[in-house]
């Protein structure tokens, strides 16, 4: 015999599991020694909500669902801004949540709250496991649907008497479902390629989109050469970055790159719109369709949103990839010889040029510096706010799922939790970006990190303000309020944790720092105090 978390254990090691970010509670601790005795690692954390982060960046970079793990009650509510980031931004998650016994759920109960419907609205799939039987199927459906295109959050609950019920082994309900094949998704219609192609070539100048499906579904090389063949322009949005690389002349970075607004400006005078791989939460397509006169062509493996400035000419939903490479093969090549390929080189010097002594310490200013340190290939997550604005504008990024960032929900506190996660999952180095209002949300989780002998770079830019608020608040009414913080000394701060910390004060000390961190496999944190403005 065997108990029902067993059998949930050994579910996640059949779906290749070999990680679990989160915080113990009573009512899983069950599942806690099912883990103990497995293959897997149980990390605690020291916040329900990074150990969901961790998962949502493990399912980013590596394509597998992440999978976190909290207590009943606040446990779970704690997870749900994390859960809810992975669902908006396309992240494949698995969240695994404890609960009382069934015996007093009927009725008001310590700590008891309907948390299967709490996660409902936030959640692609989410569902109770009532009795031991029921623990294969749950299992493989939340980890199928977590990780199919369009990949998002799923949720289980897993009751304590359910979790300690036996399980008889001889049952065939007592084994894991193993997953047969890969879900295939579909070619495109010959009719809808052609109908693409014809929009693409008669329009003088196409331009294409670049969305967070364009990375997410591993489509890049296929939008590479669809780009270097046809030599249309490419313009990302802030999750689409990396999908082409801004080495390429035909990149012209994000939607608002550019010192005179250079990208903005040639989509609003493109003539069609290849949007690859693009969700309508990731940019506003009224800011570049206000007038409803540009064809756009549609490809992505979900229909389009309906919505009134984004109404495409055709709808490619196929496979992203296959669908480019069909399209790309019934247009004659170099169809369209990069009409904007001079805004690029205006765009990426402004983003590599390196600071002067006399310029002033900005996030802005700091990017070229850091960029040069890291290799093409290394990773930057970076937090939510203003210093996100000008990594997503400026910061070039050359290869796929290499500058993260959280754009649905756009959650503070993702960066350092995040980082750890990259940094368990890949060989690259990793770089957490944040402000000092975000760090302070999870900063918590350098213990974790040093308990896991994690090596990444965190750099900090200090203003002691919630920094993107307050910009809103001054354009808007020429001043700002509520938005003041204070803050530790956080080079203090991370050498109580046995941390290496810098705080350098001039933009060469600023040069030497990245370039001894980046590559260091050690943890480090950079303070960068922002000039006043």
């Amino acid at each position: 015999m065997t108990a029902a978390s067993d059998l949930l254990v050994a579910c996640l090691e059949a779906e290749g599991v070999e990680t679990v970010y989160g915080v113990p509670g009573e009512e899983v601790e069950d599942l806690l020694f099912s883990l103990r005795a497995s293959s897997i690692e149980f990390v605690p954390t020291r916040h329900e909500q990074g150990a969901a982060f961790m998962a949502d960046v493990h399912g980013r970079v590596t394509g597998e669902a992440g999978v976190c793990l909290a207590t009943l009650g606040p446990g779970a509510t704690n997870l749900i801004t994390g859960v809810a980031d992975a669902e908006l931004d396309k992240s494949p998650l698995v969240a695994i949540t404890g609960q009382g016994g069934r015996e007093r759920l009927h009725k008001e109960s310590h700590q008891a709250l309907d948390v299967v419907d709490v996660f409902e609205p936030v959640v692609t799939w989410n569902a109770q496991i009532a009795a031991p039987e029921t623990v294969p199927e749950s299992v493989r459906k939340a980890f199928k649907l977590a990780e199919y295109e369009k990949p998002g959050a799923t949720h289980l609950e897993l009751p304590e008497d359910v979790a300690a019920a036996p399980v008889e082994t001889a049952s065939v309900d007592a084994t894991p479902i193993f997953e047969s094949e890969q879900v295939r998704r579909p070619d495109p219609d010959d009719a809808s390629v052609e109908r693409a192609a014809s929009v693409i070539d008669a329009a003088d100048r196409p331009i294409v989109l670049a969305g967070n499906g364009a990375v997410r579904t591993r489509a890049a090389d296929h939008l590479r050469d669809f780009v270097d063949r046809l030599e249309i322009p490419v313009v990302a949005t802030y999750m689409g970055k990396g999908a082409i690389s801004d080495h390429d002349p035909a990149s012209l970075m994000t939607l608002d790159s550019g010192p005179e607004g250079e990208a903005e400006r040639a989509i609003e005078r493109a003539d069609c719109v290849i949007a690859v791989g693009y969700d309508i939460a990731e940019h506003d397509p009224q800011a570049w369709n206000p007038d409803l006169d540009t064809a756009i062509v549609h490809v992505d493996h979900e229909p389009a949103e309906v919505y009134r400035h984004y109404t495409p000419d055709v709808e490619l939903v196929a496979d992203v990839g296959a669908a480019l490479e069909a399209v790309g093969e019934r247009i004659p090549a170099e169809a369209h010889s990069l009409w904007c390929a001079d805004r690029h080189d205006r765009i990426l010097a402004q983003a590599t040029s390196p600071p002067t002594a006399d310029d002033p310490i900005s996030v802005r200013n700091a990017l070229p510096l850091l960029r040069e340190a890291m290799a093409d290939d290394d990773v930057l997550v970076s937090d939510v706010g203003s210093h996100k604005m000008a990594i997503a504008q400026a910061f070039p990024t050359y290869e796929p799922n290499t500058c993260i960032v959280s754009n649905g929900l756009a959650s503070m506190g993702i960066a350092v939790p995040g980082a750890l996660a990259a940094d368990q999952a890949l060989d690259s180095n990793v770089v957490a970006v944040t402000g000092d209002g975000g760090f302070l949300m999870n900063a918590a989780e350098l213990e974790t990190a040093t308990r896991l002998d994690c090596g990444f770079t965190v750099v900090v830019f200090t203003d002691d303000d919630y920094g993107l608020i307050s910009e809103k608040q001054v354009e808007h009414r020429g001043e700002s309020t509520g938005t003041g913080l204070g803050n530790p000394d956080f080079v203090t701060f991370a050498e109580s944790f046995g941390i290496e910390a810098h705080r350098p004060g001039t933009w060469d000390d600023v040069e030497s720092a990245f370039a001894a961190a980046v590559p260091s496999d050690a943890l480090s944190l950079i303070e960068i105090r922002l000039a006043s403005t």
